[in-house]
């Protein structure tokens, strides 16, 4: 600091204190004040980066982190009020002299920040408290309120995330009722009836019989086209079957599909509470890692496992496949919001998750997926 620092180590000189003249040692004291400064602004931006860490936790950790930079850390104590909700080092009491700073967020006051004393200090600036000090309050105060701002806006968007795969979902399975119920069945009823037709045809022209045939066989594909997009939309088996025997029925058909040979296994799912909604994102992801693989990889093998054992699900999809070169791609894709990718995130994130992707040039890819599940049948 410029003005009027105070050593923080035991025989350096009081600069608070009358009659101090060493230069030499108000510069170095200077120095060192500067430096915890810095230090505790960088790594509280630190703390605000982990991002497994909950609001509440990066309040808690600044506290601990404000007090070292204070000129006599051993007696400092901080707290944070932010909403009524109150974060402090845990010797926090009534104090003897202490400082305080208003947070802001989005324009607004939602706390503040403050630093006391349990022991009288001589005096300085403001109280016991350099001048400095007051700077450095009102710059962390400040980066909290930013701090504050970033994580409600990250919930926000996570909010929206969730409303947003929420009503893809449900516009998925009206699409897919509708599909089932209405078209599909009306189209085996023109089929059934051009089935009749040439027992009908008391004196069927030549030709007639076989265009009828081809009339019938051309809806047989449209129909099953249309079951398999309805199926696809939603699979009858999740809710019939379970989330274990939906992804082993997708496995066959893909494997089938592509000439690809798919393993899949499940353990334990039997032992284990899945609702609705943990299911059907659990089943989009793999079917969106499979599909990828499928069509990208050039891959002839795919291992699909499902385990389960509280309090965690565990979904891993390997292939053989070409690969890729993960370190450039992978954030140059979720940059860019690349829909697949991005949508497998965010599906596991909203089910409180981790989603983990290893991938290399030449050696295939590999994912996890873990979420939180509960015990017993639903």
């Amino acid at each position: 600091m410029t003005d009027q620092p105070i050593p923080s180590s035991p025989g350096e000189p009081d600069l608070c204190r009358p009659g101090t003249t060493d230069e030499h040692a108000r510069t170095l004291a200077a120095l060192r004040e500067r430096v915890k400064e810095l230090d505790c602004l960088y790594e509280i931006t630190r703390l605000s980066q982990c991002q497994e860490m909950n609001l509440d936790d990066i309040l808690a950790g600044a506290c601990g982190i404000v007090v070292k930079a204070w000129q006599y850390p051993e007696i400092a104590c901080a707290r944070v009020v932010i909403g009524g909700r109150l974060h402090a080092t845990g010797n926090v009491r009534r104090t003897v002299s202490r400082q305080s700073s208003l947070v802001r967020a989005h324009g607004e006051v939602v706390g503040r920040i403050e630093v006391g004393y349990l022991e009288k200090r001589p005096e300085c600036d403001e109280g016991p408290f350099l001048r400095e000090e007051r700077h450095l309050l009102d710059a962390v105060a400040d980066h909290l309120g930013r701090i504050i701002e970033a994580r409600k806006n990250e919930e926000q968007l996570r909010l929206l995330s969730r409303e947003l795969i929420k009503a893809q979902e449900n516009e998925r399975q009206r699409i897919a009722r509708e599909l089932h119920d209405e078209v599909a069945q009306k189209l085996s009823m023109v089929r059934m009836d051009l089935d009749r037709l040439p027992q009908l045809l008391t004196v069927p022209e030549s030709g007639d019989g076989e265009t009828i045939r081809e009339c019938s066989s051309r809806l047989g594909e449209a129909i099953a086209a249309l079951r398999d997009l309805s199926y696809h939309l939603l699979p009858p088996a999740l809710g019939q079957l379970g989330l274990s025997e939906a992804a082993f029925r997708l496995c066959e058909e893909l494997a089938v599909r592509h000439a690809v040979a798919i393993d899949f296994s499940a353990d334990g799912l039997d032992a284990v509470r899945l609702d609705f909604e943990t299911s059907i994102n659990l089943f989009r992801v793999l079917q969106e890692a499979l599909a990828n693989a499928c069509r990208h990889a050039r891959c002839q093998t795919i291992a699909v496992r499902l385990i389960a054992s509280h309090p965690t699900l565990i979904l891993r999809i390997r292939d053989d496949g070409q690969g890729f070169d993960a370190h450039s791609r992978l954030p140059q894709a979720l940059a860019e919001k690349r829909m697949g990718l991005w949508s497998m995130r965010e599906r596991v994130r909203l089910l409180g998750g981790r989603l983990t992707l290893r991938a290399k040039a030449g050696q295939g890819v590999a994912i996890k997926i873990e979420v939180p599940v509960g015990e017993g049948s639903p």
